[in-house]
């Protein structure tokens, strides 16, 4: 351990235009970063905001845009660090990562929306209700990371300047298709090759290690969680009964910690709900962003 901060050296940030982006994605520049978005259905429906959670992108969501649209429209985006967004130096933290979501949704035309979000993710969108409650009607949250009870002992080494960087540089890229698997109760059925492939590609994209652990030091839960049980938006949580990266008690605790929430949890599914358990899961998203009150329109 003495010797790591010697071996990890700096880890490049990267702005800009990557290799091998998608011929179709769009862009948005907001407050000096590129975002990648999409923002689809019609503009005067029902605004709902999909944020992707760690090492992730917005395809986590491709299967339930369709069911969102046309009843709503949808925006989604690669958070900061990940997906075809940019990579910058700066702050990573759910804080920071909302104040970008606000932005984009001030860029789009957008002053307040349903938030769903996956797993890190879900702490951007508790910020987000902390932040600006005005902004944000309702909230869905699948397999939520959004305690310090939770990260492991390899987030907390990291935050240590020197050490944080050698152990992404040495390990963060390494074996993905094992990391992958404990996401999925059924990973023979779920984890295909092509998606394995797809993965180790994102990882080689430049800046994609610097924002990961940008990411990762920018978890830091402890003063966040004490103000869940202020959250007073209606919340629907949705969690893999065999989830083993977030796992169900970590579910239950954050039911009782939100006042307004109620939790479905989903038999023989882990980490993503939306995946393996992806009809039952929809459709109790689409029947939770259901009509809205007068108030909640707004």
């Amino acid at each position: 351990m003495v010797m790591l901060p010697l071996a990890g050296g700096c880890l490049a940030f990267h702005q800009g235009p990557m290799p091998g982006e998608p011929a179709d994605a769009t862009y948005a520049d907001v407050d000096g970063v590129r975002v990648r978005y999409l923002d689809v259905g019609p503009k005067d429906a029902p605004a709902v905001v999909l944020l992707h959670g760690f090492a992730s992108s917005l395809e986590t969501w491709t299967a339930v845009v369709p069911r969102l649209v046309p009843a709503h429209r949808v925006l989604a985006l690669d958070l900061k660090g990940f997906g075809w967004t940019d990579r910058p130096e700066g702050d990573y933290s759910p804080a920071a990562q909302a104040r970008l979501v606000f932005a984009l949704m001030d860029a789009r035309g957008i002053a307040h929306a349903d938030v769903v979000a996956h797993s890190w993710g879900c702490s951007v969108a508790l910020a987000m209700a902390l932040a600006a409650p005005e902004r944000v009607d309702r909230l869905a949250l699948y397999d939520a990371w959004v305690y310090e009870e939770q990260l492991p002992a390899f987030s907390h080494w990291a935050r240590a300047a020197g050490v944080g960087e050698t152990l992404f540089a040495l390990y963060y890229d390494q074996r993905p298709a094992e990391k992958m698997e404990l996401a999925f109760y059924d990973p023979r059925r779920f984890l295909s090759q092509a998606l394995v492939e797809a993965v180790e590609r994102a990882l080689e994209r430049p800046g994609t290690t610097a924002a990961a652990l940008a990411a990762t030091r920018g978890q830091r839960f402890a003063q966040m969680q004490r103000s869940y049980p202020s959250v007073r938006q209606p919340v629907l949580l949705l969690w893999g009964r065999d989830d083993r990266i977030a796992v169900l008690p970590f579910g239950e605790r954050l039911l009782r910690d939100l006042p307004n929430a109620r939790l479905e949890v989903y038999p023989e599914c882990g980490h993503f709900p939306m995946i393996e358990a992806e009809r039952p899961s929809t459709r109790d998203l689409v029947e939770f962003l259901g009509p809205r009150s007068a108030e909640a329109r707004r």
